[in-house]
């Protein structure tokens, strides 16, 4: 029996702003090491020697805004996929491992499905597998598993497992599911041995999952059902039925079953829990990544352009410019082209009220970086004003954009690096290094890169209306509409 990854990579990008945010959330980020958060995820049954193999491709539900960027950073890990499922909208986790368990049952396969969220760290690979070879047995025995982590400490920011009898050697019952504890809970619950942390990594058949999902929530189970009826298959991507998804209700993998499989015995699918001590962390605040990553000595953490002077256990963030701390500590300060956020480390878990409030503004920092992924490259806007903004734009070798026009703005194109073959019109011609051409408002035009090497160029936009919206395609590579 073959050992199916299944990642879930949504994520509403709030806790980890402003590196992180709604269509670019933090599994896309490099915080723990070279790789991004979703690469090392993917990787992480790399070299896996226990009882079952591993398929080669991973099935991938994510949100449809980073479909492409997902794509690119599974190529760029050596992990191509075309299984890549995108989900018209956010419904929690329950709805996203049962279109994935559909998918690799219509296959007319029916492999454990190693269920891993793409925004967590595990420092020890080598214990991880080990847990794993240990889960794919008891699922393989139609069990559904679950890892709690071995609590290093007592934490008030997880949910804890409570253990039951024992299942097998290594194994106990999951015995219930308990929220967030107040400290002194937390500190009984580490020192009864009893209580793990809930990871959110399971382990199950598919057609276990199928089956519990449909006699636990039925109406979640037709939605899913009928979204995947006819899905369509778009180069990388999966694409289920928008409105019967929207049909589907919301739901956690513990809340829909999890939690209920010791109450439904008749069902005859036992829960157990594995034991997992592998240098776990979901990152889930700024904090986090301080308490995990490589400090100076004096307990400082930088990336970027980042100079301490008498400063002490602080994390600081440079993307774009030099930051300089004197005299500080305890403090979180996380700089990006467009925002630099300043926080007691204390007071990290509350950065998603500042994007409350960014988004109660309907200010674009709240859901995109000035930095855009493309399929075909990159774009970033690097000045704007009334009736104006200008844009670096990064086309990949063999890229085009699509074949498109605007109504309410011209644009002027000036290569600084490369090759361009522009459209225009009904013309059609190259534009070398230091080059420039015009494109009048409402010309049908395409800027391509038939070049070995990236485009780099400047657009000037100047009109009276300049959000991305107003753009009509008549031919795009990457089906979009």
């Amino acid at each position: 029996m073959s050992i199916q990854a299944v990642v879930l990579s949504g994520g509403s990008g709030t806790r980890l702003w402003p590196l992180s945010r709604e269509k670019y959330p933090k599994q896309l980020l490099a915080l723990a090491g070279e790789e991004t958060m979703l690469q090392s995820t993917v990787c992480r049954l790399d070299g896996f020697d226990g009882p079952s193999d591993v398929a080669p491709v991973p099935i991938v539900v994510c949100n449809e805004e980073y479909r492409f960027i997902t794509a690119e950073q599974l190529r760029s890990a050596g992990k191509p996929s075309n299984r890549i499922v995108l989900e018209p909208a956010g419904r929690n986790t329950a709805p996203a491992l049962t279109l994935a368990a559909l998918l690799a049952v219509s296959e007319g396969l029916d492999p454990v499905l190693l269920v891993m969220p793409a925004d967590h760290v595990i420092n020890d690979r080598v214990a991880f597998q080990q847990a794993v070879a240990l889960g794919a047995r008891q699922a393989g025995d139609g069990a559904m598993v679950t890892f709690g982590i071995v609590p290093e400490r007592a934490e008030t920011g997880y949910g804890y497992i409570c253990c039951g009898d024992p299942f097998a050697e290594g194994v106990r019952r999951i015995a219930r599911f308990v929220e967030k504890p107040d400290e002194a809970t937390a500190q009984a619950y580490v020192a009864s041995g009893d209580y793990l942390w809930n990871s959110g990594i399971f382990m199950m058949q598919a057609s276990v999952w199928l089956k519990a999902i449909g006699r636990l929530q039925p109406a979640m189970l037709a939605a899913c059902e009928a979204a995947m009826r006819q899905p369509a298959h778009d180069a990388d991507f999966v694409r289920v039925d928008a409105e019967a998804f929207a049909a589907c209700p919301s739901d956690s993998i513990d809340y829909a079953v999890m939690e209920h499989l010791a109450d439904t015995p008749d069902l005859g699918v036992p829960g157990v829990v594995v034991p997992l001590s592998a240098g776990w962390s979901d990152l889930g605040a700024w904090d986090a990544l301080w308490a995990v990553a490589d400090k100076d000595a004096d307990g400082n953490v930088a990336r970027g352009d980042v100079l301490f002077e008498a400063a002490q256990d602080n994390l600081v963030m440079a993307s774009d410019r030099l930051v300089a701390c004197l005299g500080v500590s305890n403090v979180v300060v996380v700089e990006t082209p467009d925002a630099v956020m300043v926080a007691s480390k204390e007071r990290t878990q509350d950065v998603k009220k500042i994007v409350a409030r960014l988004k109660a503004a309907s200010r674009s920092e709240a859901s995109a970086h000035r930095k855009v992924h493309r399929p075909w490259g990159y774009y970033d806007s690097i000045d704007s004003g009334a009736r104006f903004q200008v844009k670096r734009i990064v086309v990949n070798p063999g890229a085009s954009l699509s074949l498109q026009m605007h109504h309410h703005r011209a644009e002027h194109w000036i290569v600084v690096r490369g090759t361009a073959r522009v459209t225009r019109g009904e013309e059609t011609f190259l534009l070398s290094e230091n080059q420039s051409t015009y494109i009048p408002l409402g010309t049908v035009h395409r800027l391509e890169n038939p070049g070995q090497l990236a485009l780099e160029m400047i657009e000037v936009q100047s009109g009276g209306y300049l959000g991305e919206d107003d753009i009509v395609r008549f031919e795009d590579t990457y089906g979009r509409g």
